[in-house]
C-alpha cells in the first residue's frame, strides 16, 4: 500500500469526474481569483492594433467577446505608445480581450488598477543595473520577466530613473525590447552619447522577439513625462 489507497495489478483509481472541470473553471483565463495576481500592462508600438478599452461600452464588450479572434484591448501609453494587459505564465503572455473582461465580469477600471498594482509589486522588488562609463551614468532593467519596459509607465520609477541619471544632465530613455528598459545620462557637449545609444537600440529592436520602439526619448518636467528625444 502506498499513501491512503492502494494500487492493484497495475490499476490507478479514475479521478473524479468534477476534477477535470473543476481545473477548467479555476484556470486563471476563466477565474478572476486566479487570474488576478497574473494580469500586468505590457507597452505595444505606437499603431498597435486593438480595441481602445475607454471607448468599450457594455454592447461593443458583448459584440467584442463573440468574436473568434477577439482584439487586444488597448490604452493610450507614454509618446504615442500603445498599452495592452496580459496574462503572464510561466511560458509566455496572453493578450487580455474582450472575452477576458465577460467571463471574468470585471470592469475596465479592476483592469486597469490590477495590472498597474501587480507591476508596481513586481518592479519594488526587481532590479536595476547602474554604472557609470565615459563619464555617463548608464541605468537598465532587463530581467527578462516581462515587464522591464513596462516600468516606465510607474512615476516612481521614472523618478528613480531620472534621479540616477538626471540634473544637471538630461535623461536619455529607451524602449526597444518589452526586457529592456534603458535609460542614461547626457551631458553638456557630449555630442556622440544619442548616436551611439541609438546604434545601440536599433541593434536590439531588430533582433528583438518583441520589439517596442527603436527611438530615443527624454525624461522631462517636475512628472518625468516620456517624449521623444528631440521633438
Amino acid at each position: 500500500m502506498e499513501g491512503p489507497l492502494m494500487t492493484i495489478s497495475g490499476h490507478v483509481p479514475a479521478n473524479d469526474p468534477g476534477d477535470e472541470a473543476r481545473a477548467h473553471s479555476e484556470a486563471p483565463e476563466h477565474d478572476w481569483a486566479a487570474a488576478a495576481a497574473h494580469v500586468f500592462p505590457a507597452l505595444r508600438p505606437s499603431g498597435t492594433h486593438g480595441v481602445q478599452l475607454s471607448e468599450l461600452d457594455p454592447a461593443q464588450l458583448a459584440t467584442e467577446g463573440t468574436k473568434k479572434h477577439a482584439l487586444a484591448l488597448l490604452d493610450p501609453g507614454p509618446a504615442g505608445l500603445a498599452v495592452a494587459y496580459v496574462l503572464r505564465t510561466p511560458a509566455f503572455d496572453v493578450v487580455i480581450n474582450a472575452d477576458h473582461l465577460l467571463t471574468w465580469a470585471i470592469s475596465a477600471e479592476t483592469l486597469r488598477e490590477t495590472a498597474m498594482t501587480n507591476l508596481r509589486a513586481w518592479s519594488d522588488a526587481a532590479p536595476w543595473t547602474d554604472e557609470l562609463s565615459d563619464g555617463r551614468h548608464l541605468l537598465s532593467s532587463d530581467t527578462g520577466d516581462g515587464g522591464d519596459a513596462a516600468r516606465i509607465l510607474l512615476p516612481e520609477a521614472r523618478a528613480h530613473i531620472a534621479g540616477e541619471c538626471g540634473g544637471p544632465a538630461r535623461t536619455l530613455v529607451a524602449l526597444p525590447d518589452r526586457d529592456l528598459l534603458v535609460a542614461g545620462s547626457l551631458n553638456a557637449g557630449d555630442g556622440d552619447f544619442p548616436g551611439q545609444l541609438q546604434a545601440f537600440v536599433l541593434e536590439v529592436v531588430e533582433d528583438a522577439h518583441e520589439p517596442i520602439d527603436g527611438r530615443l526619448f527624454e525624461l522631462v518636467g517636475e512628472q518625468h513625462e516620456l517624449v521623444p528625444f528631440g521633438a
